[in-house]
């Protein structure tokens, strides 16, 4: 069945302000959740902060003060959205355990949009990437065990395989090298556009939680490892945003911010497993429906277009989380050698690259392969989850 929501109306936004019982959510259970549920949850987060940074930043951009009161009303709605969805995290979780189900957003995520990506261009952008957030996965998984002693399985569930990917050291690029082409806004597909907001806003959160949570740890590798990796989320926000049109108006990007919420929750509402957390899912629907319309009449009234000129007339099919293995056991055994070379990719290591690795490394290995390295002298092994078999690449096999 076809959802267009344009034609749709919500919940009008004076009757959107929630009170502290209606915010204050039970969390999820970490032992007895659907991982993907947790994945989704992640995933809203990301969403709306990008929505509510947005909003800001148009605030900031605009000298109109009734499109500034408009916008704070909204904005206000989305900061309760966005607690509400964020606080389903549980707090007996650590934060490395809610690491780990970022690093499986991010791979299963990614590697489902690259599957649907209709541009050839922006589906390798999204496959060379999944390669990289696939690694920190393992390497984070690793540093779990080490210094929690517990197993990743019990977190992504046996739905997503933990190995190597591309190296995470590989992944230290120069800056000038991660900037893509962007798509043309009025040659590319209504779809490929929100998948471009879905992975630059996920990963924009990935990469504010790790700057932020990073130095909460003691121990000194823990610490260093996600300095490192923190590192490469800005470069994958980087890698991520310039897909996007510059020439894209200030209206033109609200609307799609808003019809890209309409489309992810009403996605995750299809195929949630958790009639509360469901529940979540259809009444901020319905907010966002209202958050559209808004956003359509700014656009009407500052733009002197009609939204129905950049947005799908229906909602896509719904994306989807799902286990992706054999799709990314493809991309291992084709792809591990990429790196970046201005705006495409190569597979040889040039002078900007090793230039940036000396510079970087300092001559040391990286904090990913120092907690390898310290997690073979503890186990005598590294931890890994290949219930698919040995890793396609026969480097990356256990020895």
């Amino acid at each position: 069945m076809t959802f267009n929501p344009l034609e749709q109306r919500g919940i009008p936004l004076d009757r959107q302000l929630r009170n502290w019982r209606e915010l204050d959510v039970q969390p999820i259970d970490p032992d007895r959740c659907d991982p993907y549920t947790r994945c989704r949850v992640i995933t809203m987060n990301g969403i709306e902060v990008e929505a509510i940074l947005f909003s800001h930043q148009l605030a900031r951009n605009t000298a109109d003060p009734e499109v500034k009161r408009q916008l704070a009303r909204t904005r206000y709605i989305e900061a309760q959205q966005q607690k509400v969805v964020n606080w389903l995290l549980p707090g007996v979780s650590s934060v490395l355990e809610t690491t780990i189900a970022y690093e499986q957003v991010a791979v299963d995520l990614t590697a489902w949009v690259a599957r649907m990506e209709p541009d050839p261009y922006l589906k390798q952008a999204y496959e060379f990437g999944v390669l990289e957030d696939f690694d920190h996965l393992y390497r984070y998984a690793n540093l779990y065990e080490m210094i929690e002693h517990r197993k990743a399985e019990s977190i992504v569930d046996n739905l997503t395989e933990v190995m190597p990917g591309r190296p995470t050291k590989f992944h230290h690029r120069d800056p000038y090298d991660n900037v893509r082409d962007p798509y043309d806004k009025a040659a590319t597909s209504p779809l490929s556009k929100l998948h471009a907001l879905t992975i630059m806003s996920a990963e924009q959160q990935t990469m504010n939680f790790y700057m932020n949570t990073g130095p909460t740890y003691m121990e000194p590798i823990a610490r260093q490892l996600y300095q490192e990796i923190g590192l490469i989320e800005e470069e994958h926000v980087t890698h991520y945003e310039s897909l996007v049109d510059p020439g894209e108006t200030w209206w033109e990007q609200l609307v799609n911010h808003e019809y890209n919420e309409c489309y992810l929750y009403y996605s995750f509402m299809e195929q949630e497993s958790d009639p509360r957390v469901k529940a979540i899912w259809e009444l901020h629907l319905n907010m966002e429906l209202e958050h559209l319309h808004t956003a359509c009449d700014l656009m009407r009234r500052h733009d002197g277009r009609e939204p129905q000129e950049v947005l799908a007339p229906e909602l896509p099919p719904v994306l989807t989380f799902e286990p992706n293995k054999q799709y990314l056991r493809h991309l291992l055994d084709t792809q591990m050698d990429l790196t970046t070379l201005g705006a495409g990719y190569v597979r040889e290591a040039h002078e900007r690259f090793e230039k940036m690795q000396e510079r970087i490394n300092g001559g040391e290995e990286p904090p990913s392969e120092r907690v390898m390295a310290e997690h073979d002298r503890m186990f005598g092994r590294d931890y890994r989850v290949e219930s698919e078999g040995e890793h396609p690449d026969p480097r990356m096999r256990e020895k």
